[in-house]
């Protein structure tokens, strides 16, 4: 059993929250002027998602002043967007940039070239969203299994699509199921990358390819214009909301779990100030009735990591990517 879990989530997925207060955190001397949210692939992804919602509740309750501006930055699995933030931004007080546990696994198998977490400063986790393995609406695949045996019989009449590069997080969880499903030449599996969970989903719409693996968030629109089919959701147990008509992959005989971390990362020389607003302005984010609702409507579960903890955190997630890795052969 090959499983990715995450701090406190296998406890029961019931979003029911302890009360708490919105955490002010400290004072700093420091507002954005133009804040910026970076998504590292093209709209309709996760990375996406994470930041025109979370930028949203920032407006929402006037955390920043204005607006949040989103820019889209594909490419490389987010490689782009992170040798931009090194090379050219590094100081930028008003920037912050969507991260997950694909980021994690780019850097835990060198897919970033001279690259290294510990040039940004890591802000803080807003949730986490566990892994789903979709077809399109009208696709004779009804099971995981089926799914499975079809990869079996032949490989090559199989295509999945993801919203990361090759050996990324959507790769990594279509591979830590199939192994568990009895798959040993994972390599013989065809994944097909491309920039973001909503290009995947649309090329699986097109008919170029026969299943999607990405995040419950970034299927949920689509599974609500019921233009795609889940098939299994890689968590301990079913999700709540839209996605408890879905059954997960354990409950198909299929032990695995891939849960992904949604948070942000900072440039590396951005200011202490700049850094303590940000921290806490996403801490305030999560702490809100306005973000529960959000975590509740889109199958995200708790994970409230912020600060020195968030960045401890992301370093053990990279470790432990590594080890997986090298189980599978990804990297040696």
């Amino acid at each position: 059993m090959l499983n990715i879990r995450l701090p406190g989530l296998g406890r029961g997925l019931a979003l029911a929250f302890a009360a708490s207060a919105l955490l002010a955190g400290p004072s700093t001397a420091f507002e954005p002027g133009n804040a910026e949210c970076i998504a590292p692939a093209a709209p309709g992804g996760g990375w996406d998602f994470t930041c025109r919602q979370v930028g949203k509740v920032m407006q929402d309750l006037k955390i920043i002043p204005g607006t949040m501006q989103v820019t889209n930055l594909a490419g490389g699995g987010g490689g782009v967007a992170y040798a931009e933030v090194v090379s050219k931004r590094s100081k930028d007080n008003n920037l912050i940039v969507a991260a997950s546990s694909a980021t994690a696994t780019r850097l835990a198998t060198g897919a970033f070239p001279g690259n290294t977490m510990e040039q940004m400063r890591w802000v803080g986790s807003i949730g986490a969203d566990y892994g789903v393995i979709a077809v399109a609406k009208n696709s004779p695949i009804k099971t995981l299994p089926e799914l499975f045996a079809k990869i079996k019989a032949d490989p090559t009449s199989v295509s999945i699509a993801g919203g990361s590069a090759v050996g990324g997080w959507d790769h990594l969880k279509v591979l830590i199921a199939a192994k568990a499903d009895g798959i040993n030449n994972l390599r013989s599996i065809k994944y097909v990358p491309f920039d973001g969970g909503g290009e995947a989903i649309t090329q699986l719409l097109a008919g170029s390819v026969q299943a999607f693996t990405g995040d419950a968030s970034e299927a949920k629109g689509f599974v609500d214009s019921g233009d795609i089919r889940v098939i299994a959701v890689l968590a301990p147990e079913r999700l709540p909301g839209a996605f408890h008509a879905f059954p997960t992959a354990k409950e198909q005989g299929i032990d695995a779990v891939g849960a992904n971390w949604r948070g942000f990362y900072a440039p590396g020389g951005m200011s202490d100030d700049a850094y303590k607003f940000w921290v806490a302005s996403v801490k305030k984010v999560y702490a809100s009735p306005e973000w529960k609702k959000v975590m509740e409507q889109n199958g995200l579960a708790p994970l409230d990591l912020d600060g020195p903890q968030f960045e401890a955190f992301v370093k053990k997630s990279i470790s432990d990517i590594q080890t997986i890795s090298k189980e599978i052969g990804l990297i040696k």
